[in-house]
């Protein structure tokens, strides 16, 4: 079924081919109006310098996890901007950390590009977990509301038991919450908020992706948000920078494993992102004054700015992606 619909894609995709070059052979020269409009949808190309605000930032501070809906400025997840094309029509994803950052960037973005979604979320988080499902709702895509805390196991099962029941099946995972506490020495971080950061970002995801497997088809995808911190990490953020590396190693060998049954593992590695992990403890408030501003770009990238490496990762034109991981730092970190 799949490879007539392939036959299919391809057809329709020559036989546009050849509309497009009639059209163009009986059209006025392209430099005329009438030409021009045909490229009338086409965003108008922007500076990435001055398209979102640069440093300094003003001195803020919320309660672990934080809310992007009481951020100042407001991190832009693609809201009003994001634009779909049908590119994951059918698709069923289960989201962490859907309520806010590269997770709330994805959700919108899937629901734009025909997806249904699940986004997993803690309690305290519940504002901005309303918008999202609002948001996704609103693209007539169904969305699925699932609060819980991560570090549970049980949780972390019932939770895809619940996804899968109310989407009616799974095919995308993103393995995306994460937990970030900045201290400036090792003696700072006790055993329990070691212990928080690790069942967060490194456990999770195994017990997600563990309850997710038996119901992930070939085809499927698993992403995984990493970080620059995998490889180029913060004195500060000590226990943090470990987790992402794991979760760098985690795509890697996943990959090699799911790779002969058909199911991609991919990773996304942020730089400094304008995200509620900054303002909930994620750093130091010297540094979040000028969080970005060391950068190339001098400033500090956009959720928004992330969700089209999501989209791409999931979509089945990127199927000979695997094992890889995308990074998007403003010019600074790697990969």
């Amino acid at each position: 079924m799949e490879n007539t619909e392939n036959k299919m894609s391809r057809r329709q995709a020559i036989g546009g081919l050849g509309l497009g070059i009639v059209a163009a052979a009986s059209s006025p020269v392209l430099g005329s109006a009438a030409s021009l409009g045909a490229y009338s949808l086409a965003p108008a190309i922007e500076d990435p310098l001055s398209k979102y605000p640069r440093p300094p930032f003003k001195e803020q501070k919320q309660a672990w996890p934080g809310l992007a809906s009481q951020m100042d400025p407001r991190p832009d997840h693609g809201e009003t901007s994001y634009k779909g094309s049908g590119r994951l029509t059918g698709r069923k994803a289960l989201i962490t950390g859907g309520d806010s950052g590269m997770g709330r960037a994805a959700a919108i973005a899937y629901a734009r590009e025909g997806a249904d979604v699940a986004i997993n979320y803690l309690p305290a988080e519940e504002q901005d977990a309303r918008e999202v499902i609002a948001l996704i709702k609103k693209e007539g895509r169904r969305a699925v509301a699932i609060p819980g805390d991560l570090r549970d196991e049980s949780f972390c099962k019932r939770l895809v038991d619940q996804a899968v029941k109310e989407l009616g099946g799974l095919d995308i995972l993103v393995n995306n919450a994460a937990r970030q506490q900045t201290r400036e020495s090792i003696l700072d971080i006790s055993s329990e908020d070691f212990d928080a950061t690790m069942k967060t970002n490194v456990y999770a995801p195994f017990w997600v992706t563990k309850a997710a497997l038996p119901h992930l088809k070939p085809g499927s995808v698993i992403i995984a948000t990493t970080s620059v911190q995998a490889s180029d990490p913060s004195a500060e953020l000590f226990d943090y920078a470990q987790t992402k590396a794991a979760n760098t190693a985690y795509v890697r060998s996943l990959a090699k494993q799911l790779g002969p049954k058909g199911i991609r593992v991919n990773g996304v590695a942020p730089g400094p992102i304008w995200t509620p992990l900054q303002v909930s403890g994620g750093a130091t408030m010297e540094k979040l004054k000028n969080f970005g501003g060391d950068t190339p770009m001098g400033r500090p990238g956009q959720p928004a700015e992330l969700a089209s490496i999501y989209v791409q990762l999931a979509a089945t034109d990127a199927s000979y992606a695997t094992g890889q991981v995308y990074g998007a730092a403003g010019g600074g970190g790697q990969p």
